[in-house]
């Protein structure tokens, strides 16, 4: 009889702690969830002033651009952040937009069509005759013409004059639409004065030939809006949130609308770096240093985070977690996120054992060929070594409306939006709080 009572006293004790210990942890998930809950409202109205009509498609090389930064300034100063950079939390640098002004080839005294010679080079002016000292190269008929071009680009160092087969002369006609588009290139690009390009149309070398021309070239400022929450006990270690807050601008008008609005790419992004900043800012707990940063110029050749993340020391960042386009599901349904280069690093792994008890996801890339790792604005910082990621929910196979004038908040679901910041949020937090630093990427060789 005693002994079946001290068996039973024992077992009420065992169920007591067990109970007590399930109810310490499911309120301990029900703070984080709480604490890390977004308030829609806010949500949407950041999400709807950046993809605006007034904010005109916030394309980097328009005075558009400056309404949208301001915003994201006001959003982060509201918060109490620290500029990263410049008082008005802006981080400027300039660019140069080289397009062809005028050009002319002649050959044996014979002007040729502008269909039938391609100049690719960044200097201001050439003027080349049969006189000057620049080497000449051959496309014959029995070589593959795109091969030979892209050989020619890749690995001559020269200047050169190329003399294309006539019967390339389809093939080089096309290869000038896609070339002589406007270039954006930095200064330290255009002051190192690339070898120019003249290719062709000519069977034999001409015994005498003039080849000039222009660049036009203007100055453009371009600035990402950066913001800093110092850290308290590690204040030189570094986690980036970031996304770009610029889009494509005015396209042709389709149904009497020209607004490329660019509500998932990439203002919902955008509305997740500034509510995050938010949230770590009340919650006070970030033993690191939190940078949260707008990228401009991703869609012309991601030259906003190229700057950022050349002006960082990489050692000193121990993470970061870029956010590209999660207005939609993802291809795993709700309550998921993909992580590009999700192998590279435990970045992953890490912020899916803080959501241990949640039905939140986060999966491997789920496009591999596309290569996406590399082709977002956490590129630089990773090939660096940074754990440096893009979580996403783009259906990039399927999405009609991107990079249209059809992307706008009315197609976006804002309560994938919201889960996907709160995951987020209560992923990273031992990143934050320095209780977890993931592995490192291996380094891009040079």
């Amino acid at each position: 009889m005693y002994f079946k009572t001290k068996n039973l006293r024992l077992s009420y004790v065992l169920l007591t702690a067990v109970m007590l210990t399930f109810i310490s942890a499911s309120n301990l998930l029900m703070a984080q969830t709480s604490t890390a809950t977004m308030d829609v409202k806010d949500l949407t109205r950041i999400l709807e002033t950046l993809a605006a009509d007034d904010m005109r498609g916030r394309a980097s090389l328009s005075k558009d651009i400056e309404k949208a930064a301001d915003f994201i300034a006001s959003e982060f100063k509201e918060i109490g952040l620290k500029p990263y950079a410049e008082d008005n939390y802006r981080q400027t640098f300039y660019v140069n937009k080289l397009s062809a002004g005028t050009q002319s080839v002649t050959i044996n005294a014979q002007k040729l069509n502008d269909d039938q010679f391609l100049i690719i080079g960044n200097q201001p002016e050439i003027n080349w005759s049969e006189k000057s000292a620049v080497q000449v190269l051959k496309i014959s008929k029995e070589e593959d013409f795109s091969q030979a071009f892209r050989a020619i680009m890749r690995t001559n160092q020269g200047d050169a004059v190329v003399l294309v087969d006539s019967s390339f002369q389809p093939l080089l006609a096309r290869f000038k639409k896609i070339y002589s588009r406007e270039n954006i290139l930095t200064k330290e690009q255009q002051a190192a004065k690339s070898p120019t390009k003249v290719f062709l149309v000519a069977n034999e070398k001409p015994t005498e030939y003039a080849i000039n021309a222009v660049n036009k070239t203007e100055e453009f400022p371009l600035f990402n809006v950066a913001a800093v929450l110092p850290g308290k006990s590690k204040p030189n270690e570094y986690v980036v949130f970031s996304a770009h807050y610029d889009h494509i601008g005015i396209l042709n008008a389709v149904d009497q609308d020209s607004i490329a609005n660019g509500a998932d790419d990439d203002a919902s992004g955008t509305t997740a770096v500034i509510a995050l900043a938010n949230y770590y800012k009340k919650l006070n707990q970030n033993e690191r240093t939190l940078i949260f940063v707008a990228f401009t110029a991703e869609e012309i050749g991601m030259f906003g985070s190229k700057y950022f993340s050349n002006k960082i020391n990489a050692d000193e960042v121990v993470a970061m977690i870029n956010i590209e386009m999660i207005g939609k599901d993802s291809k795993f349904g709700p309550n998921s996120l993909y992580i590009t280069g999700y192998e590279n690093s435990n970045l992953g792994k890490l912020m899916q054992e803080n959501l241990t008890g949640s039905s939140f996801t986060f999966h491997a890339d789920p496009y591999p060929q596309q290569n996406l790792f590399y082709r977002s604005d956490n590129a630089v910082l990773a090939a660096l070594g940074v754990p440096a990621h893009t979580f996403s929910t783009s259906q990039i196979d399927k999405d009609s409306y991107y990079h249209t004038v059809k992307d706008e908040v009315e197609t976006l679901d804002i309560e994938n939006i919201r889960s996907s910041i709160e995951a987020i949020a209560i992923g990273a937090k031992g990143i934050v709080d320095g209780t977890q630093t993931p592995s490192r990427v291996e380094k891009l060789k040079d």
